[in-house]
């Protein structure tokens, strides 16, 4: 009983790791089946790949409302890529009533989390004001966060609203850079 125990996440990884190798395959029939039983044990990878199928329509019809009942799944359990995608559905309304608030709550839930296009994607919520208030100082700062993160969209998005700043605004973004990197890096 014990050894089914300590097999079971190995073989859900592997479930994972083929419906991944799968889905990039473009053998979307295999890719849909792992992700599918994977999903039914309530994996959040299994979840997310649910959702990221449908959201594209690859192996299934394209369904946001799919996509983001999937997403959400995920998402609630901590998943990064989830909530990134969920909140790119938040911000545009496609499957979910369009939600600004939410949209930035899931972007910076993800951003901490360390997904790799949630800095960029908050900094352009601040920078063009979509549903928040306008504000260079946190746009550079989540653009400076992506940038550090290799994002070349973010560094080409940090350099544009740099020039809108003064040398005071851009003092203050590099500090609030400074406070999360320490609070969500540790330094």
């Amino acid at each position: 009983m014990l050894s089914m125990i300590f097999i079971t996440p190995s073989l859900a990884l592997g479930n994972y790791k083929n419906g991944t190798i799968a889905f990039e395959q473009g053998d979307y029939k295999t890719a849909l089946k792992e992700f599918t039983d994977l999903a039914e044990q309530k994996d959040s990878r299994g979840q997310y790949g649910m959702g990221l199928m449908y959201d594209l329509g690859t192996g299934v019809s394209m369904n946001f409302e799919e996509a983001a009942k999937w997403y959400q799944l995920s998402a609630e359990q901590g998943n990064a890529d989830a909530q990134n995608n969920l909140a790119t559905m938040y911000a545009e309304g496609e499957g979910v009533e369009k939600d600004a608030h939410k949209a930035g709550k899931l972007y910076e839930r993800a951003a901490q989390q360390g997904n790799f296009d949630a800095p960029n994607n908050l900094g352009t919520m601040y920078l063009q004001g979509l549903g928040i208030t306008r504000n260079y100082i946190r746009a550079y700062m989540w653009f400076h966060l992506g940038e550090m993160k290799g994002d070349r969209t973010a560094k080409k998005n940090r350099e544009f609203v740099e020039t809108k700043m003064n040398s005071e605004e851009i003092i203050q973004a590099n500090k609030q850079v400074k406070e999360w990197m320490r609070k969500y890096v540790g330094f």
